[in-house]
């Protein structure tokens, strides 16, 4: 195996991450024609609705027991990047805010302090199918940041940037930059109080497709960069160094090297988390991600206690109107619309 490469790990749905991240789950659903509430068009018998993660006829209900999704639930002491390739998603959160966006628009949730949210993800059309796919990548906050103020924003799929790797006749690899930059280019700027709001974080989330026999470098940044490349779809392989890689593939990375990379003969989609690490302890349980045993304690007794600002929405699992079209309404009430 080539020194490059330090660890080599099969993927499925949920994969292993690496400090700064947290988690990371990759939605794939075939879902299909939505009902004039657009809740699927098929029946849902079967299923064990408010815990299915089990694929069935191509998709998964999640928490949701009519719209696919999951319904309000709470965070603390992170942040969540919902990168929507296909489909759309439903924002509600516990201080008012609110939204819909998807096919290629990004969310940065910083939730700090706390917030309760609701992700649910309607099935618009009633005409056609309406296939999802999505990334919800955990980042982790610093103890200092831990109880910054909730903020949301959206990286809308117009504005993201995008590069193109190789010549005008040759293979290419398209990138995009969700967070951090690539050979000169620097993404949209996240929340103020993201980790990855300081360049010397070297804060990478990128989203790669390579097209068969296209090359890419990934540039040596530093030894203490943590580096993890998921090659989570794709019927070929790639290559780094002298070891080919099937797809569904979490590679660990020397941070502090160059990474060449080759495509196969078919085209291959990865992602990109890397980071400097939060050299700080990490105790998770469930949604909060803390310190200390206390703080995760305190986390829960705060949230009974508060329900971190209530919730002003009339279903756990509000959806928008169907024709709401994509738009944001953030925590301080100004409006966007795409």
């Amino acid at each position: 195996m080539s020194h490059r490469i330090l660890r080599l790990q099969k993927i499925d749905f949920h994969w292993e991450m690496e400090n700064p991240f947290i988690f990371c789950a990759h939605h794939k659903d075939a879902y299909p024609k939505g009902d004039e509430n657009q809740e699927p068009t098929v029946s849902l018998t079967g299923r064990q609705l408010g815990e299915d993660f089990a694929i069935k006829d191509g998709f998964r209900m999640y928490h949701g027991t009519k719209v696919p999704g999951f319904p309000m639930h709470p965070h603390r002491g992170f942040e969540t990047v919902t990168i929507v390739k296909t489909g759309f998603v439903d924002h509600f959160d516990s201080v008012g805010a609110s939204g819909r966006y998807g096919n290629g628009d990004v969310q940065w949730l910083t939730t700090g302090s706390g917030c309760q949210h609701a992700e649910m993800f309607p099935l618009v059309s009633m005409e056609e199918e309406n296939p999802l796919e999505l990334f919800q990548v955990w980042l982790n906050l610093p103890a200092k940041d831990k109880f910054t103020k909730p903020a949301y924003k959206m990286l809308w799929s117009e504005d993201i940037p995008n590069i193109t790797i190789g010549d005008d006749y040759g293979p290419k690899a398209m990138i995009t930059i969700i967070s951090g930059g690539f050979e000169g280019k620097h993404g949209l700027t996240p929340n103020p109080a993201s980790y990855a709001s300081d360049p010397n974080h070297h804060l990478n989330i990128l989203l790669i497709e390579m097209e068969p026999y296209s090359e890419i470098n990934l540039p040596q940044v530093s030894k203490t960069l943590v580096r993890n490349l998921y090659y989570y779809e794709g019927e070929g392989h790639i290559t780094i160094g002298t070891e080919k890689i099937p797809s569904s593939r979490r590679i660990k990375l020397d941070g502090n090297e160059v990474i060449e990379i080759t495509n196969g003969s078919k085209t291959s989609y990865l992602l990109l988390l890397e980071g400097e690490p939060i050299n700080e302890p990490v105790v998770s349980y469930g949604p909060f991600v803390m310190n200390t045993e206390q703080e995760i304690r305190n986390a829960f007794s705060d949230y009974q206690h508060t329900r971190f600002g209530g919730w002003p929405w009339n279903r756990t699992d509000p959806i928008n109107p169907r024709d709401s079209g994509r738009y944001a309404k953030y925590m301080d009430g100004t409006y966007e619309k795409k």
